[in-house]
C-alpha cells in the first residue's frame, strides 16, 4: 500500500488555541488507526511560526513541503492536510485559501464557506436566502451614538438581547444585554474583537445541536443532542470546557420525531446550500412554542473528549474513523 504524507496541523494562535491542541489529539489517536498514513503534528503559534511536536521550527512551503530551519533535516513532502484549528485562521478560511493556492487537498470546509459561515453577518443572510428560521437581529458596522440608539431600541423592543462581535467564535465576544446600564460597555467590547456586531433577540429556548456530515457521496445529519446549562445562563466558553462547567450534555434531545426530522431536514438544507465540506456542527433553539430557530454553524467543532460532534455521530451508528478515513482517500482517489 503505498504511503500518503498527511499533515496534523494545529494551534493557530487564537483564543481556541488550547483547544484545537485537544482536538488534535482526537485526530491523532484516530488517524494511528489508519494503515497508510505518515502523520507529522505541527503546531501554530500567534506568530505565524510553525512547529513540531519536539520543537522544531519548520514552515509550509508553497511546494507542498514542510521545510525545517535546520537544514539537515531533509524538506517533508505533504500529500494531505488536517487543519484542525478552531478560530483563526482555520474556521475564517484563510488557512484554506493557501492551501487551495498551492493545490493542496485538505479536510473540512472551503475557504469561501468557512468565511460564510464564521462571519455571523454573513451566516444569518444566508440562512435568511435559504429560507431557514433564524433569530431576530440586526447589524452594526460601527461603535458609535447611532449604534448605541439602535441596540437600545432593540432591547426595549425584545426585553433582553445577546450582543455578538461577527467575526469571532461561537462564545467569544458575546454577551447578553438585560438592562441599559451594560449595554454601551458591553458594545464597546464586542467591537472590540470584530469590526462588525451583530445584536441579537435572546431567545428562551432550549439549546439543540446537530452532528452533520460526509459519508460515502451522502450527507448525514445526526438526531439533535442537547446543551442544558445551569440557571439562567448561555453557553460561554468557559462553560464549553472548563473542568468544572455545570452543563450538561444529551447525545439524543427528548423531542418529538417530527421536530427531529425537521431540525435534521434544515441542517442538511444549510450544509447543501452553503456548499459545506465533510463536517460541521450545526446549533439550533427549540423554543417553548416549537419554534425552530437556527443559531449558527461551527465548520470546524472541537473534538475533545467532551465534544459533542463525535459523541453524536459515534451515536448515530458511524465509526470516526473510518469516517474519517472515507473522505481523505475519496480527494485523493
Amino acid at each position: 500500500m503505498s504511503q500518503t504524507n498527511l499533515l496534523l496541523l494545529c494551534g493557530g494562535g487564537g483564543d481556541e488555541h488550547a483547544i484545537s491542541l485537544l482536538s488534535a489529539n482526537f485526530f491523532e489517536t484516530s488517524l494511528a488507526d489508519i494503515a497508510g498514513f505518515n502523520v507529522l503534528r505541527v503546531e501554530l503559534d500567534a506568530d505565524g511560526h510553525y512547529h513540531t511536536k519536539d520543537g522544531d521550527i519548520c514552515e509550509l512551503t508553497n511546494r507542498k513541503q514542510i521545510r525545517f530551519e535546520d537544514e539537515s533535516k531533509a524538506a517533508w513532502p505533504v500529500d494531505y492536510v488536517i487543519p484542525c484549528i478552531h478560530g483563526y485562521p482555520g474556521e475564517t478560511g484563510d488557512i484554506q485559501s493557501y492551501f487551495e493556492l498551492i493545490n493542496l487537498p485538505y479536510f473540512g470546509c472551503d475557504s469561501e464557506a468557512s468565511r460564510n459561515c464564521f462571519n455571523k453577518v454573513t451566516a444569518k443572510m444566508w440562512f435568511s436566502a435559504l429560507g431557514i428560521p433564524n433569530t431576530p437581529y440586526i447589524f452594526l458596522n460601527e461603535f458609535n451614538d447611532d449604534a448605541i440608539t439602535q441596540t437600545e431600541q432593540a432591547l426595549d423592543t425584545w426585553g433582553s438581547v445577546f450582543i455578538k462581535a461577527a467575526s469571532q467564535g461561537s462564545s467569544v465576544g458575546c454577551y447578553r444585554v438585560d438592562s441599559k446600564e451594560t449595554l454601551a460597555s458591553s458594545l464597546k467590547e464586542a467591537f472590540s474583537y470584530s469590526p462588525y456586531v451583530v445584536v441579537e433577540k435572546t431567545i428562551h429556548a432550549r439549546e439543540l445541536e446537530v452532528a452533520a456530515y460526509e459519508l460515502d457521496g451522502e450527507i448525514v445529519a445526526t438526531k439533535p443532542g442537547e446543551i442544558i446549562c445551569a440557571g439562567n445562563t448561555f453557553y460561554t466558553f468557559d462553560e464549553k470546557y472548563a473542568v468544572d462547567s455545570q452543563a450538561q450534555t444529551k447525545v439524543e434531545a427528548d423531542i418529538s420525531d417530527e421536530l427531529s426530522q425537521q431540525i435534521q431536514e434544515y441542517a442538511v438544507k444549510v450544509f447543501k446550500g452553503m456548499k459545506l465540506s465533510h463536517l460541521s456542527r450545526i446549533d439550533f433553539f427549540l423554543t417553548d412554542e416549537n419554534e425552530i430557530l437556527l443559531n449558527e454553524i461551527n465548520t470546524f467543532p472541537g473534538l475533545t473528549p467532551i465534544s459533542m460532534f463525535p459523541k453524536m455521530l459515534e451515536n448515530h451508528g458511524d465509526d470516526f474513523t473510518q469516517y474519517l478515513y472515507s473522505n481523505i482517500k475519496s480527494q485523493l482517489a
